[in-house]
């Protein structure tokens, strides 16, 4: 018999601590990977996380309502692998902060606290690091020599160099904050950090152009009269998420993720499986952003079904952890009482996002004629170090292509006449 040790996860990039709500298993329990233990309240969401091993749990070091932050253990498991395997594993991912348990149960295997292998690799003298950390370093002066990081082996992460930044002593003059203050919620300061980090390590660029509804407009008359009574009818972020899903599968780029130093040699694009598709959602106080993943594999009825679903539980809070992972592209439609056009920022490590502007009726030229049509302008924002403005333009122009075609009732049985 083996030990693991169970940590904080990190869900999202600018995560750093989260609320457990409740254990889904007992001390005792045998748990599958992949099957759900605890559920843990985020800055944004509460989310179900699943676990990364098969054994049986044997303490529970992190209680409900009790907070930690990402990496810090809180349960053993004990599994069937062979010990080195495993304390390779719980050396690796050791933190530096243990959690005090308020309710220890004594495990039938006596444990021994592994320490993390120090931050340096030892072969080239290099603190070990991640990219944006290095970045985050540079731009505020922090020297990665006196961090301990919290990542694997010791990796110093950005939340290691962003705690540095934010315990530093304030300037002179603002050593007391004004008068009135009032103070960011959790879910405002996860945004505040969001937006800071895609601002100032994401170069972006925009590219723009007007959509006309008219013939989705036609197709979801048809559809209205067709479907069975009680089913919903898709609603336009239906079609957009479905239409962007086609689009990527032509410009694969675009669905992928820059990773690495981009004064790396080793700097690249790492490739989605699938199309994942974010929508942004507006929630009290603040955004969400949930997933739907392999869009490019759903009829339009059954991507409706899930939308419908996913946007209940994001506004009560209660997505699940992949709904907020792995997505490369992100839509924001902000709908009738919107703007005629916004610029949306890019939410990383994705690629690009969509920014949906109010549909309005405009006057346009067609064959010679002058008509009136429903239209709405689209404005794309995308990762420099990804693609260029010919890429980009081309993907907004096959995009709207589709949406202004009716080339959906010959690649989706759901929407035949």
């Amino acid at each position: 018999m083996a030990l693991v040790a169970l940590e904080i996860p990190k869900v999202g990039l600018v995560m750093e601590n989260a609320r457990l709500v409740r254990w889904l298993k007992n001390v005792g329990d045998v748990v599958q990977r992949g099957e759900p233990l605890l559920e843990l309240e985020t800055e944004k969401s509460v989310v179900e996380i699943q676990s990364t091993e098969t054994g049986r749990l044997v303490q529970i070091l992190l209680q409900a309502d009790q907070e930690a932050r990402v990496g810090d253990r809180i349960a053993w498991l004990e599994n069937n692998a062979p010990a080195e395997t495993v304390a390779a594993t719980v050396s690796a991912s050791t933190p530096t902060k243990s959690i005090t348990p308020t309710k220890s149960i004594t495990p039938t295997t006596p444990i021994t606290p592994t320490m993390a292998s120090a931050n340096r690799d030892g072969a080239t003298d290099r603190i070990r690091s991640s990219p944006v950390a290095r970045r985050f370093a540079a731009q505020h002066a922090v020297e990665l020599q006196q961090l301990i990081g919290t990542g694997p082996r010791g990796r110093v992460q950005l939340i290691d160099v962003q705690r540095t930044v934010e315990s530093r002593a304030p300037m002179p003059g603002l050593a007391e904050a004004p008068h009135g203050l009032e103070p960011l919620s959790n879910m405002r300061r996860a945004l505040a950090r969001s937006v800071t980090l895609s601002n100032t390590t994401v170069p972006q660029f925009l590219v723009e152009r007007a959509v006309d509804w008219t013939a989705l407009d036609t197709l979801r008359a048809d559809l209205m009269a067709q479907l069975p009574a009680g089913t919903p009818l898709p609603s336009v972020n239906d079609f957009l998420l479905h239409g962007i899903a086609r689009t990527l599968l032509a410009f694969a780029v675009l669905n992928a993720t820059f990773w690495g130093d981009a004064n790396s040699p080793n700097a690249g694009l790492v490739p989605a499986k699938g199309t994942h598709i974010g929508l942004v959602v507006a929630v009290a106080d603040g955004l969400l952003v949930p997933v739907f993943h392999d869009v490019e594999q759903l009829g339009l009825a059954e991507l409706a079904r899930r939308r419908r679903e996913t946007i209940e539980r994001a506004l009560q809070g209660r997505l699940k952890r992949e709904e907020l992972e792995c997505a490369t592209f992100s839509v924001s439609n902000l709908g009738k009482e919107g703007p005629d056009r916004f610029n949306a920022v890019i939410n990383p490590p994705q690629s690009a996002i969509l920014a949906v502007g109010r549909r309005r009726d405009c006057v346009v030229a067609r064959n010679g004629s002058i008509h009136v049509r429903p239209v709405s302008q689209l404005t794309l924002t995308v990762d420099h170090r990804v693609a260029d403005g010919r890429l980009a333009s081309d993907f907004l122009a096959s995009l709207v292509a589709i949406l202004e075609s009716d080339a959906w009732r010959l690649t989706d049985p759901e929407t035949k006449s």
